[in-house]
């Protein structure tokens, strides 16, 4: 079993490093991505301010310092924070420590709004999560040049190893298991319903959408490529054909889906995610071909430019453990046994969210998943497809008396389909937001967005303000065989000033 493991779960330490590396910059664009909407998104002058935060969207384990205040400036500051944190991750400064408050932050953030998360925000937590315990440090790092004695072998196991190569086994067949549906794995139709959303629709996607069989065979493809593909992780000979053969394959996978969905960063993050599954030859062919200069023992330009930066701050971070934990093997085993501990937790949850006739996991035990946040739900299209698709319409009564659509820069409303309907949010936290506005389960939390762009259009707006706005759906379900349907027009919020 231990020889079997060995070969299944060992990895290469620079590779782990392209991961930390690439992560790390996937934090930092997110964090500027969301830094555009700092009052609208996590201010009290926003669409979801604390009180309501706190009575519609929180539950009693979340911790969140971004709630300790509804000022977008004291936002600002934990934006500028967790900036540092990610930063000092990229260059591998105090590398296990910037992986903590990286991942605390990101935790943290992601607490202060789900409205707006999706999928690879669970993902990225995650990664960040095992990454704590992955010596991803030792190699392009900071802390490797500054080492008194350099690290030469690339090899690591250990039972975060197995949990970071398991926790993307249960993404993918989790993600498969759920979707149940006919749509999925007989009729083949998902994709066809997924590029009827004009909310998420790309080029490409909008390209290949009148060509059936075409999204029957993808369709089919990635059902069982998510399925399937996997388990060749799991086998122990030719270990590390598999490994490049699994990583090429998801890395294709995400960038056709980046290519005909609109997605966000969740195509960046699941690539950044099998980065840590490159097998030692295939670093050494990536070290000689574009790292010659940072090849390992860190020699050259990389050791020399990281020996000359000098931080203007020191961070010292000591642990006063009892004495029976001072010793490295002993830390090293309540890792190891904490490590193990977690993934069998990891797994179960995991289990318990599919439809698999096991044992589910016990409802007094999730508190511990939603603090530390390594609860997952891979539903990502499961288990069917949204089929309530639309665009909204803000319709804004003015002073003048005019009927106008704050989505279309003050022009009057018309309620016509839009040329792009994707083109009408600033990001994919404001799709997803208005992904989740639709929702029943949501109503109450309508009003807050409502007021808000009534107040930022009045603002902006001087010499044309609005006295009452509605927030209209244009909803266009999608039927089956590209059947047209007539959009029906639903009123989700109504609001206006204090003067009126």
């Amino acid at each position: 079993m231990g020889s079997y493991l060995r070969k299944v779960f060992t990895v290469d330490l620079r590779a782990l490093a392209l991961m930390r590396i690439w992560l790390a910059g996937i934090v930092l664009t997110d964090l500027a991505i969301r830094a555009t909407d700092l009052e609208a998104h996590y201010a009290d002058t926003g669409v979801l301010p604390l009180h309501a935060l706190h009575q519609h969207a929180w539950h009693q384990y979340f911790f969140s310092f971004h709630a300790f205040s509804g000022l977008w400036q004291f936002q600002a500051v934990l934006f500028a924070v967790a900036a540092v944190c990610a930063t000092s991750l990229l260059v591998g400064y105090k590398t296990r420590f910037a992986t903590i408050a990286t991942w605390l932050l990101l935790i943290s953030l992601q607490n202060r709004n789900v409205l707006i998360a999706q999928g690879g925000d669970d993902l990225l937590r995650m990664l960040l999560f095992w990454g704590i315990f992955l010596p991803w440090g030792r190699f392009y790092s900071y802390d490797a040049a500054k080492a008194s004695t350099p690290a030469t072998e690339t090899r690591y196991f250990s039972a975060a190893t197995a949990a970071y190569i398991l926790q993307l086994f249960l993404l993918y067949v989790c993600a498969a298991l759920l979707k149940n549906s006919p749509e999925w794995n007989s009729e083949g139709t998902a994709l066809y319903y997924a590029l009827s959303l004009d909310q998420i629709l790309m080029p490409l996607g909008k390209l290949i959408y009148p060509y059936p069989e075409l999204l029957r065979l993808l369709t089919l493809g990635t059902y069982y490529t998510e399925l399937l593909l996997p388990f060749l992780l799991l086998i122990p000979f030719y270990n590390a054909f598999f490994r490049l053969l699994v990583a090429g394959v998801l890395v294709l996978l995400h960038i056709g889906i980046s290519l005909t969905l609109f997605v966000g960063l969740f195509y960046l993050i699941s690539i950044a995610s099998v980065t840590g599954l490159l097998p030692a030859n295939a670093m050494d062919w990536i070290e000689q071909r574009f790292l010659s200069s940072f090849k390992r023992p860190f020699s050259g330009q990389f050791k020399r430019v990281f020996r000359e930066i000098s931080f203007p701050v020191t961070v010292r971070v000591e642990l006063q453990w009892p004495r029976t934990f001072l010793q490295v093997a002993r830390q090293r085993q309540f890792r190891e046994v904490f490590v193990g501990v977690m993934l069998f937790y990891s797994i179960w949850w995991n289990i318990s969210e599919t439809n698999l006739h096991l044992p589910k996991l016990p409802e007094h035990t999730k508190w511990l998943g939603i603090l530390l946040r390594t609860d997952q739900r891979w539903g990502m299209f499961a288990p069917v497809v949204f089929k309530d698709d639309g665009w909204y319409v803000l319709e804004g009564s003015t002073t003048a008396g005019k009927t106008i659509d704050l989505n279309q820069k003050g022009k009057e409303a018309d309620y016509a389909k839009p040329a792009s309907v994707m083109a009408m949010f600033k990001n994919d936290r404001w799709r997803k937001y208005s992904e989740n506005y639709l929702f029943i389960s949501n109503s109450a939390i309508r009003p807050y967005y409502c007021h808000y762009l009534l107040r930022q259009w009045n603002e902006q707006h001087p010499d044309q303000q609005v006295t009452k706005l509605h927030v209209v759906y244009m909803k266009e379900p999608t039927r089956p065989g590209y059947q047209t349907v007539k959009p029906k027009r639903e009123m989700l919020c109504a609001c206006a000033t204090a003067k009126e």
